[in-house]
């Protein structure tokens, strides 16, 4: 019976997956405004909207970097790139950003929000300060370019498409204030998707839930931390470009990280198993 039970769950699973309707000639001609592509799964994002003929406005914080992303996507044939270096941590950003956009490309088909940022140097990483930077960055910003995009995406029928993390769905030691920014992203965009909804706003909302970002400073923050293994940034990105030009709900990469998160809030210690399968819990105290 269990060996039954436990192949329905697999094929259900898979055909989840398998079935998610992608054409990728639908983002040919896409009006896409990517921020966090100066490198990580945002460069990779931005690889794979060029190779399908989308339009690009990309942002990041290091101009040199993203202009670098830039001339990558022209020669991968994107028909038009642009670019706008952009700081989040100031509240001034988001207005200039998507004001930008809109000038270059005339509107908006998807926005995808991606940019991160860890605690500041010289910051403790559960002060006041650094919460309140990391807040900022990581979903007042967010909040910002939502508001000031969904009038164009409302006129097109677009799409939201979020990348969070898995620490915006199960609560993690020694990540608090990272943590906070996420689950508040993913409060925020799952009450959104319901207003829309009710008032027959035809945006999209995709919320994906990724694992470690496979870049360098992402993987030097958690050195000796976790055990768990960047998710591979190609293959990442086009889970997360799938996931959006299908309007899916959610996306999930890993996939397991699914599993994970439909693990009920009454079952705590089989999720807190899993979750120190992939902590070194002295290393991280330590920290």
């Amino acid at each position: 019976m269990k060996v039954l039970l436990l192949t329905g769950l697999g094929a259900l699973f898979f055909a989840y997956y398998w079935d998610d309707n992608f054409d990728p000639a639908s983002l040919q001609g896409a009006r896409v405004l990517l921020t966090g592509a100066s490198a990580g799964i945002g460069e990779e994002l931005a690889y794979h909207y060029a190779r399908l003929g989308a339009h690009l406005v990309l942002t990041g914080h290091t101009e040199a970097l993203v202009q670098k992303v830039v001339g990558n996507c022209r020669k991968l044939g994107a028909p038009k790139v642009f670019y706008i270096a952009a700081d989040m941590a100031s509240p001034e950003a988001p207005q200039r950003v998507v004001q930008f956009a809109l000038e270059m490309l005339g509107g908006l088909d998807y926005l995808v929000l991606n940019h991160i940022g860890a605690t500041p140097a010289g910051t403790r990483a559960r002060s006041a300060q650094g919460t309140r930077w990391l807040m900022q960055v990581n979903f007042l910003s967010y909040v910002q370019l939502t508001s000031l995009a969904l009038p164009s995406l409302t006129d097109s029928k677009g799409s939201l498409v979020v990348v969070s993390s898995l620490l915006g769905r199960v609560p993690a030691s020694f990540s608090a204030p990272y943590s906070a920014a996420k689950f508040a992203l993913d409060g925020f965009f799952g009450s959104l998707r319901r207003e829309l909804d009710v008032q027959d706003v035809n945006v999209a909302v995709t919320m994906c839930i990724l694992g470690l970002r496979d870049r360098a400073s992402a993987a030097e923050g958690v050195r000796g931390v976790t055990r768990a293994r960047a998710a591979p940034g190609p293959k990442a990105a086009l889970a997360v470009v799938r996931g959006g030009a299908t309007r899916a709900s959610g996306v999930f990469y890993p996939r397991r990280f699914h599993l994970l998160c439909l693990l009920p809030g009454w079952l705590p210690r089989p999720r807190a198993w899993f979750i120190r399968q992939e902590l070194n819990v002295t290393a991280a105290a330590a920290a």
